[in-house]
């Protein structure tokens, strides 16, 4: 997939498989139903390792809604793809005014510190509110179901919204392990 990526357009699209109906089924093969939407990335820098591998830097590029599916002979799926419904994902800063920051900042912080954890607070208060929000939902410590719920959030705003509920309740989480709690 990824020679023919970086032979072509170099964009692969990224998307979650749906959760087996049945716990025996394998999450391997086309027979595995696909979320409805998922993400496009550009190939932005690759290398080879020793060992055969290749390791690739992705820049995302737009969400996506899977319309269809080829038949194809390739180890690999390959989806036919609708982008109409995410057209405002290519304009850059878009609702990063609508983000309540202030919020959002208050609870990253008490996440690092129930965490024990630092970050660059320097460089999270240069950045734009686009960047931080999207990047604390890729770089975030969820599983695949919270992960989909950012991806799917409608706006911005309502992706902040979840990142910041999605932190709150395990802040709560472990309030609760340490045997306080939360009013």
């Amino acid at each position: 997939m990824i020679d023919d990526a970086i032979s072509g357009n170099r964009i692969i699209g990224i998307i979650q498989p749906k959760k087996p109906s049945d716990e025996r089924q394998s999450l391997e093969g086309n027979s595995i139903a696909l979320k409805s939407i998922g993400c496009a990335g550009r190939i932005t820098a690759f290398s080879e390792t020793e060992d055969d591998h290749v390791l690739i830097t992705l820049t995302g590029i737009s969400r996506f809604q899977v319309t269809g599916e080829d038949e194809t002979e390739t180890p690999y799926r390959i989806c036919q793809t609708g982008f109409a419904s995410f057209a405002d994902d290519l304009i850059q800063d878009l609702g990063s005014d609508d983000v309540d920051r202030e919020h959002l900042l208050e609870v990253l912080k008490t996440y690092l510190e129930v965490h024990d954890l630092n970050a660059d607070w320097q460089g999270i208060y240069r950045s734009s509110s686009e960047f931080l929000v999207n990047t604390l939902s890729v770089i975030s410590p969820y599983g695949p179901e919270e992960k989909q719920a950012l991806l799917e959030a409608a706006d911005l705003k309502n992706r902040a919204e979840v990142l910041v509920a999605l932190a709150e309740m395990d802040i709560a989480s472990q309030d609760n392990e340490s045997g306080t709690t939360l009013q």
